[in-house]
This record gives structure tokens, C-alpha cells and sequence, in this order.
């Protein structure tokens, strides 16, 4: 494994309906080991994420037929998630928004990768492995 990243592979599910953001993502977090999968839509996410087996979701919160809140809420998992939301909502609702959906963090893009890799160092700590 990479050294930059102090944790253990994740599964890792990212929603982000820009595709050149969601290549950088899947590309950046692929590098330390991690398993990808992506969806572009909440009803993409709907249909897949149940039975992807991740134990993280990294969604963007404006999606083309709906939010990342609306995610969350809908999403039928056999399993609990560590949920990260992502947006360039700066006002101080949208966090709050999202916390109370059960997102754990909310970025604001654009966001370091310093500031992905310490969340999921704390995801990898907290969650079961698979």
C-alpha cells in the first residue's frame, strides 16, 4: 500500500455527476488501493449501491435528478455507511442538512486531498471491514 495513505483499502462508492471530477476522484482514490465504484445519478446510486458492499459513499449533494440527501434518505443498504458529502454549497445550512440525512462530513469544493485522506483514515478506523 501506499504510504501517503494511513489506512486499509476501502470500498468506496462515489456519485458525482461531473465526469471529469468523478475521473480525477475514482483515479485519485484507485492509487491508494481502493475499490471504486461510481454512479453519476441518484437513480443510478439507487440501483446499485445496495448491493455494491461498500463500507464509504462519497456523494455530491446537486445531482441531475435529485441530492445527495435525497440519496441517503432513499438508499436501502444492507449495512451501515460512512457517508461524506461533497458540494460547493458553502452556506452553513448545507452542512447542517447533511449531518442530519447521516452524511459524516461535509466537503466544500474544491478540497484538498489532504483534507479526503484524513477522512478516510477516520472511516477506515470506524468502520467494519468487509
Amino acid at each position: 500500500m501506499n504510504g501517503y495513505l494511513e489506512t486499509r483499502p476501502l470500498r468506496i462508492f462515489v456519485v458525482e455527476d461531473h465526469v471529469d471530477t468523478l475521473n480525477c476522484l475514482k483515479l485519485y482514490l484507485e492509487s491508494f488501493d481502493h475499490t471504486v465504484l461510481t454512479a453519476q445519478t441518484v437513480a443510478e446510486a439507487l440501483a446499485e449501491l445496495p448491493s455494491a458492499n461498500c463500507e464509504v459513499l462519497i456523494s455530491d449533494i446537486g445531482l441531475p435528478d435529485g441530492t445527495g440527501w435525497e440519496l441517503l434518505e432513499k438508499a436501502r443498504l444492507p449495512r451501515p455507511i460512512y457517508a461524506i458529502a461533497m458540494s460547493g454549497f458553502s452556506f452553513n445550512d448545507a452542512s447542517i442538512r447533511s449531518h442530519s440525512v447521516g452524511y459524516r462530513h461535509h466537503l466544500l469544493k474544491p478540497f484538498t486531498p489532504v483534507e479526503l485522506k484524513n477522512i478516510l483514515v477516520e472511516a477506515a478506523r470506524e468502520v467494519t471491514p468487509l
